[in-house]
């Protein structure tokens, strides 16, 4: 037998010949996808290179090449079995009935339309990238939080869009007839999902109005930190103590919002207590030292300074201490205070003068009698 006759052999009903090129084709894509699949991520960023505000090849691939290999394992795998064909005494219906051929073909359908998208959502992952590096070049903090909603809106569109498609275009249904039934149960729907509606709703009020912009520190009745992101239903907030809070975005237009990032200036109001045998002059002498250390400071606002003898408190004299600071960031206001404190520290030590402290007199009125007995308990 030669190597014709050989080829020419059935097997299955099937020349010898197909089965090797399938076979052929399948273990070569099997050895080499990773090869092709990095070749055409590669090609492909060549293309849109210029778009892509210098993002490397690497987060371009790492997005990419797995949608791509599984579309060329698609195609491979309909090029490699299109060799065979099915025996015939296994009397199989045509592709047009429900069968095995129907099965097999509207499932390849459906899964090149789901590769498709898939391939289609990693690319909007990846110029999702390339808005936010911009807008970090242009210091565009609306860009930096638009572009992560706009993100998940795309997402969300572009699943529902591939539904409709494996609707209309596999199974040949009647897609606006689907639509128009779908808005007879949308009452439905929106009833059932009224709180995400809401945060829907109210994410679209955060992005006309702006109270704040991702990065900014925030304030939300106890709450308190930085803005990291701003999604399709929630905010995610970065505390003081480095805790990760969601907040739906409802919570942020219902209530009262303090945008700490937008005020220039945080203010430090606290009391200083001196012991009541303190001299007038002292006391005066404090606070005009007190006040001139402030004011000195290059981090504070000159005009709005107050330190005043304002209270007599029940074991000490009050005096109050207000200024205002040039600084966004907690820590900075932190580290001015922590600045100013050891100033005041230093003032009060130096005209021989302590801080008060909660003290109580007690006064005894002792006869003669119990006399001796009071003074052992004291004594203990």
């Amino acid at each position: 037998m030669n190597l014709q006759q050989f080829l020419n052999q059935r097997l299955l009903d099937n020349r010898v010949e197909n089965i090797l090129w399938c076979a052929g084709i399948l273990v070569s894509w099997l050895l080499l996808k990773n090869i092709f699949s990095l070749l055409l991520s590669r090609v492909i960023y060549r293309i849109i290179k210029k778009r892509t505000e210098n993002l490397s090849v690497t987060e371009f691939i790492d997005l990419l090449r797995s949608p791509f290999e599984a579309f060329l394992t698609l195609v491979v795998l309909y090029t490699a079995f299109s060799f065979l064909r099915f025996p015939w005494w296994w009397n199989l219906d045509p592709i047009t009935k429900f069968g095995l051929r129907f099965l097999i073909l509207k499932g390849y359908q459906v899964a090149i339309i789901i590769v498709v998208t898939w391939m289609i959502m990693r690319f909007v992952d990846f110029f999702t990238l390339v808005t936010l590096h911009r807008a970090e070049r242009t210091k565009s903090p609306i860009k930096s939080q638009l572009a992560p909603f706009a993100k998940e809106v795309t997402k969300v569109f572009l699943f529902i869009l591939g539904i409709f498609v494996i609707l209309g275009a596999v199974f040949s249904l009647d897609v606006s007839s689907i639509i128009a039934g779908l808005g007879i149960g949308g009452l439905a729907v929106a009833l059932a999902g009224k709180e995400s509606l809401e945060n829907l709703f109210a994410s679209f009020t955060i992005f006309l109005d702006k109270p704040f912009v991702v990065g900014d520190t925030v304030q939300v009745g106890d709450i308190q930190g930085t803005v990291e992101k701003v999604g399709f239903r929630s905010t995610r907030i970065r505390t003081l103590d480095k805790s990760f809070l969601t907040l739906p975005n409802k919570m942020l237009t219902d209530q009262p919002l303090d945008n700490l990032t937008q005020r220039r200036f945080r203010r430090a109001r606290y009391f200083i207590g001196l012991p009541y045998n303190t001299p007038p002059e002292k006391v005066k002498a404090i606070c005009e030292e007190i006040l001139l250390a402030i004011l000195e400071h290059p981090l504070t606002r000159n005009e709005q300074g107050q330190v005043r003898f304002i209270d007599f408190g029940e074991s000490s004299l009050n005096i109050l201490i207000l200024y205002f600071v040039e600084a966004v960031v907690w820590e900075d206001f932190n580290a001015v205070k922590e600045e100013i404190n050891y100033r005041i520290v230093e003032i009060v030590n130096k005209h021989g003068v302590s801080f008060a402290h909660p003290t109580r007199t007690i006064f005894l009125e002792v006869d003669d009698k119990n006399k001796d007995n009071v003074l052992r308990i004291m004594e203990k």
